[in-house]
C-alpha cells in the first residue's frame, strides 16, 4: 500500500469516526421525537403562559440537519393553528447548543386576531425565541437567516381572514436585509418589498397595490434607553383605489386612481407596540373620480332625502389619517373637496368599523349657497340627510321659492341652530328613510 493509499484510508477511516462520534453526541445532546415535542410544548407554556400542542416532532441530523413540527395549536378559542414548520439549523450551532438556522419555513397558518392578542405582555423578557430558549440553548447573532411563510391566514376583528405570503432575511438584531411580503392570487399584484441601505436602518420601501405604486423611503430608530421608533414617506402614484381595497376584502364608496404623499410614524417598546400604534397622514387627490351610493345633484333637489346612486366628480382631494386602536383603525378624513359640474361640496368625516359620521355643504355656486348635509350609513351603504334645524329652514325655503330657496332655508335653518342651541349638534340627523321632501 502507497502512503497515499494508507493516507486516503486513514483519512477515511478519520471521518467514519466523527460522524460515528457526531451521531452520539447529537443522541446524547437532543431527545427522541416524542419527549422532543413534549419539551417544545413545555417551554412555550413555561414562558407565555399559553398551552401548545404539538402534533408530531422529527429531527434528523442527515443528509442535513432538520427539525420537523407539524399540527401545532394553541390552547385557545379559537386556536392559533400551523400545518408545518421546518427549520434547517446549522451543525455547528447544534453542537454548541446556540440557535443558528439557515431557514424556516411556516406553512399553512392560521392566526385569529383575537388569539394573537392574548400574548400582549406574556412573553418573559423581550425575545420570544429567547425565552423559550431559556436555560438551555443561547441565539446567534443572526439566529435566524431567512423566514419564508406560505399560506399565512390573518382573521381580524370582523372575522374577514386574508391570506399572506412573506420572505425575509435577517441581518443581526432581527433586522430585515430584504423583505417582500404579498397577497397571493391577487390581481393587479399586491406586494410590499424593503432593500435596506448599507448598515443603516433605513430601507428602501417599495409597494404595488392596485395597479399603481406606493414607494419611498422607511427608517428605525432605536436610541439606547428609549423606545423604538418607525418613520417613513411614501408617495401614493396612480393607485386604483376600487381595486386597492378589494385586495383585502373591502368595498370602496370612491372609484378613481389616487396620487399624493403619505407619512408614518409610531412608537413603542417591540414590534407589537409599534404595529398597536401605527399612526399615517395621507394628502390626496383623485380625479376623475366617482361616489358610489349617493347623488349630489339628488341631494340638493330633495334637500337631502336621497339615497344610493353615484355622482361623477372632475376632483376629489382632502387628508386621511389612520390611527390603530383597540377597537380597529379609525380613520379621518379633513379637508374633504370635490367638484361635480357646477356643483362644490366640502366637509370632513370620520370612520369606525366601516360607520360614517360627518358633515358636508353642497354649494350651488362654488362658496355662495350651501345646502348642509349630515353623512351617516356605512360605506358600503352611505346616507345623507339635513339635521332638523337645517330640515325646518328648508321646509320654509321651499313654500318660499322652490328650488334655491330650499338651499337658502337649509342653510338659515342650519345657523340658526347653532345660534340658539339645537338638539342635532351632538346626535346624527333624521335617516333619510325617516321623512319625505316637501
Amino acid at each position: 500500500m502507497t502512503r497515499t493509499r494508507r493516507w486516503i484510508t486513514g483519512a477515511a477511516a478519520a471521518v467514519v469516526v466523527l460522524l460515528a462520534g457526531l451521531a452520539l453526541l447529537a443522541h446524547l445532546l437532543l431527545p427522541n421525537d416524542q419527549a422532543f415535542a413534549t419539551e417544545i410544548a413545555t417551554r412555550f407554556e413555561k414562558a407565555s403562559g399559553i398551552g401548545l400542542r404539538v402534533g408530531a416532532a422529527h429531527w434528523a441530523l442527515r443528509p442535513t440537519p432538520v427539525v420537523l413540527l407539524d399540527d401545532v395549536a394553541t390552547a385557545q378559542e379559537p386556536p392559533i393553528t400551523v400545518r408545518r414548520i421546518v427549520a434547517r439549523p446549522q451543525l455547528a450551532g447544534l453542537l454548541r447548543r446556540r440557535v443558528a438556522v439557515d431557514v424556516v419555513e411556516i406553512d399553512g397558518a392560521v392566526l385569529p386576531r383575537t388569539s394573537v392578542r392574548a400574548f400582549r405582555g406574556r412573553w418573559q423578557g423581550d425575545d420570544p425565541a429567547a425565552s423559550v430558549l431559556a436555560g438551555a440553548w443561547s441565539l446567534a447573532d443572526v439566529p435566524v437567516a431567512r423566514l419564508r411563510l406560505r399560506d399565512i391566514t390573518w382573521i381580524d376583528r370582523r372575522g374577514i381572514a386574508l391570506a399572506y405570503d412573506a420572505d425575509i432575511a435577517f441581518d443581526a438584531h432581527w433586522r430585515p436585509r430584504e423583505a417582500e411580503v404579498s397577497r397571493p392570487g391577487v390581481a393587479p399584484p399586491a406586494r410590499l418589498r424593503l432593500e435596506r441601505e448599507g448598515g443603516e436602518d433605513r430601507w428602501r420601501t417599495l409597494i404595488d397595490v392596485g395597479g399603481g405604486t406606493w414607494n419611498g423611503e422607511s427608517e428605525l430608530q432605536a436610541p439606547d434607553g428609549g423606545p423604538l421608533r418607525f418613520t417613513a414617506r411614501l408617495e401614493p402614484k396612480n393607485v386604483d383605489i376600487d381595486a386597492l381595497v378589494r385586495s383585502f376584502g373591502r368595498h370602496s364608496a370612491v372609484e378613481g386612481k389616487l396620487s399624493g404623499q403619505t407619512s408614518v410614524d409610531t412608537e413603542g417598546e417591540n414590534l407589537s407596540a409599534l404595529i398597536g400604534k401605527l399612526h399615517t397622514r395621507t394628502r390626496f387627490t383623485v380625479a376623475p373620480a366617482t361616489l358610489d351610493g349617493f347623488d349630489l345633484s339628488k341631494a340638493i333637489s330633495t334637500a337631502g332625502f336621497s339615497r344610493g346612486g353615484r355622482t361623477p366628480l372632475e376632483q376629489l382631494s382632502g387628508t386621511l389619517d389612520t390611527q390603530a386602536s383597540d377597537d380597529g383603525v379609525v380613520l379621518r378624513y379633513t379637508g374633504l373637496r370635490a367638484r361635480s359640474g357646477v356643483l362644490t361640496a366640502s366637509g370632513s368625516a370620520t370612520v369606525v368599523n366601516r360607520r360614517l359620521d360627518g358633515e358636508a355643504a353642497i354649494d350651488i355656486v362654488d362658496g355662495v349657497v350651501g345646502v348642509p348635509l349630515k353623512l351617516g350609513g356605512t360605506l358600503d351603504a352611505p346616507q345623507l340627510s339635513l339635521t332638523s334645524g337645517a330640515l325646518t329652514g328648508a321646509a320654509v325655503g321651499s313654500a318660499v321659492l322652490p328650488g334655491v330657496g330650499t338651499a337658502i332655508g337649509a342653510r338659515i335653518g342650519q345657523q340658526m341652530e347653532k345660534m340658539f342651541g339645537g338638539g342635532d349638534a351632538k346626535k346624527p340627523g333624521r335617516p333619510a328613510s325617516s321623512a319625505k321632501p316637501r
